[in-house]
């Protein structure tokens, strides 16, 4: 593997019991996404993307071939080892932004590092950094219902953020934004690519996100059917 290949996959297979046979999600996966790229998995509903979205965070494993993902095997982690991978070097963004309702805008943002060795003042200065990048400095005393979908999505990306991961999994972010929202998220995400060199990798069929890419890679019937730069950056 070279230095900058962030994630690998290698003949890599998912398979689930449907019935009394089995449903290929996954069918020969091999792809390399390099350190600091700004790509998506673009596919119809029921293409693999989520699935793939999920073994590369550690979230599932292969039923055959293996990810590699900085380095660590997903196959050979233990259930400690894969948490541990999650909480310190990934960021996951959902489209149902998973914000707890009892706590404050601060107090979401602020969850993910309460995992890790931080004080209590290294915790503040981070998640007002991540509210600060997401322009929402002005929410952090609200809870999530008193918020804007948009907001509610732009919390759920400085959560994501706050630790500064290698990488972000972005499952459908937009899928329940207006236009305008989603074009202030991604733009926002394409910020936080440039200046942290942060790499995202989204699981999308959204035009408005397809957009932005630097590269798209197509799936259908869990294969990978395209894979190409896009120009527009």
């Amino acid at each position: 593997m070279n230095n900058h290949a962030l994630i690998t996959t290698d003949n890599l297979i998912k398979k689930f019991p449907v019935g009394k046979g089995w449903f290929t999600a996954l069918n020969k996966i091999n792809l390399t996404i390099n350190e600091g790229e700004f790509c998506g998995l673009v596919g119809p509903s029921g293409s693999g993307k989520t699935t793939l979205l999920n073994i590369i965070g550690s979230l599932d494993i292969p039923t055959e071939g293996d990810a590699h993902v900085l380095g660590q095997s997903i196959s050979g982690l233990t259930i400690k080892k894969a948490a541990a991978l999650r909480n310190h070097h990934l960021g996951f963004i959902f489209q149902t932004y998973n914000l707890l309702p009892v706590y404050t805008v601060y107090e979401n943002v602020e969850l993910p590092l309460l995992l890790l060795k931080m004080s209590a003042n290294e915790r503040k200065k981070a998640v007002l950094q991540s509210l600060e990048w997401v322009g929402l400095l002005d929410k952090i005393k609200s809870r999530p219902a008193q918020l804007s979908g948009g907001e509610c999505q732009r919390v759920s990306i400085a959560r994501a953020m706050v630790k500064q991961p290698k990488l972000v999994l972005a499952d459908e972010p937009t899928a329940n934004l207006d236009a305008k929202n989603s074009h202030n998220i991604l733009k926002t995400m394409e910020k936080l690519n440039s200046e942290l060199k942060t790499t995202f990798l989204f699981a999308t069929h959204d035009e408005k996100v397809i957009q932005y890419l630097q590269r798209k890679i197509s799936l259908d019937d869990g294969r990978v059917v395209s894979d190409e730069s896009t120009s527009s950056h």
